[in-house]
């Protein structure tokens, strides 16, 4: 079996207290005193714990390090969002560190613990979908270490964050479906406690009630992030007695499942189900028929978090909350309309 290589959370772990207070007493810390010094250190020997010698040396070269932990690197809007934070890092000379959390909270938290190890001067974060545990993140703000977070956020009492209007913008996309002769819109998303879910549900809901179309719970798919659950969402929709003729779907993910389910029911889009997903990439130009997109401007998302995060390095103590406004991009996939007439 691998063996588990210590790290400073085992070692709070173990002793009863912070990974701050630990981080310090490694450091012969004058804020802890000489007796918990004795306890971290002795116990640091005792368990064979040794410093990230990769971040020691990177140390000695004196780089400027930022991390950042995204929950699907191979997502167009994650890549997107990595390459925004990169290219103003870039600008002022900081090198980038990305961590996968594959949608886990294990994962997640050990790449923050990994970042700790290293040293980073920051770090911008997104939740993995599973994460109702911010307890990793709070060590982060009292081991005063800058953090942002964008997307799918949480504690804004203590960490500024980039967001999307994602309630404005699926309100417009809800609208646009209506305005162009849908009436039964369903919408798929992912886990109701995630903020990015919650905002873009409620503008999809608000568009209805403003349009006096009476709210089908059934027409409301809100679970796992995934192609499975994608799928499986659009067969109950599509096999019900009433369907749905229209689909509001939450990202990328999973508004391509809903576009090869619908079709694999034999069924035009948009004649028989519209369409409209939430997506930044350029694949949605060139399908048949052309994708009717909410653009996540993720690009933007990545420059605006790392532009906070340098504040916050520079001593900004301030938290904000950056909205970055989402772009409906109507293409051939909405508008029965067009069909119809």
């Amino acid at each position: 079996m691998k063996k588990h290589r210590t790290s400073l959370k085992d070692l709070a772990a173990k002793l009863g207290v912070s990974i701050a207070t630990v981080s310090r007493a490694l450091r012969n810390s004058h804020e802890v005193s000489d007796e918990m010094r004795k306890r971290v250190q002795d116990l640091a020997k005792e368990m064979n714990y040794r410093p990230n010698p990769f971040a020691q040396s990177l140390r000695k070269e004196a780089p400027h390090i930022i991390g950042v932990v995204v929950p699907n690197l191979v997502t167009h809007y994650y890549s997107a969002v990595l390459d925004g934070i990169e290219d103003y890092a870039r600008s002022y000379k900081y090198t980038v560190i990305s961590s996968n959390s594959h949608e886990d909270h294990n994962l997640e938290e050990t790449a923050i613990d990994n970042f700790i190890n290293m040293h980073v001067e920051g770090i911008i974060a997104c939740l993995a979908q599973d994460t109702t545990d911010y307890s990793h993140f709070k060590e982060i703000h009292d081991m005063g270490i800058p953090l942002v977070f964008f997307a799918r956020t949480c504690l804004p009492e203590l960490f500024s964050q980039v967001v999307a209007d994602g309630d404005v913008a699926a309100q417009k996309a809800t609208q646009h479906l209506i305005d162009t002769g849908s009436r039964r819109i369903a919408f798929i998303g992912g886990p109701n406690h995630l903020d990015m879910v919650k905002r873009r549900k409620h503008g999809y809901l608000q568009a209805l009630r403003e349009n006096h179309i009476p709210i089908d719970r059934e027409l409301v798919k809100c679970g796992v992030i995934s192609h499975e659950f994608a799928n499986q969402s659009v067969d109950e929709l599509l096999n019900m007695d009433n369907p749905p003729d229209a689909i509001l779907a939450f990202n990328d993910i999973i508004t391509f499942a809903a576009f090869e389910r619908i079709k694999g029911h034999g069924l035009n889009i948009p004649k028989d189900v519209a369409l409209i997903g939430f997506t930044d990439g350029d694949t949605a130009k060139f399908v048949t028929p052309k994708l009717t997109v909410v653009s996540d401007q993720a690009r933007e998302q990545g420059k605006e978090a790392c532009k906070l995060l340098m504040r916050a390095i520079n001593g900004d103590k301030k938290r904000y909350q950056q909205v970055v406004p989402m772009v409906l991009k109507i293409r051939e996939s909405s508008d029965k309309s067009k069909v119809n007439g």
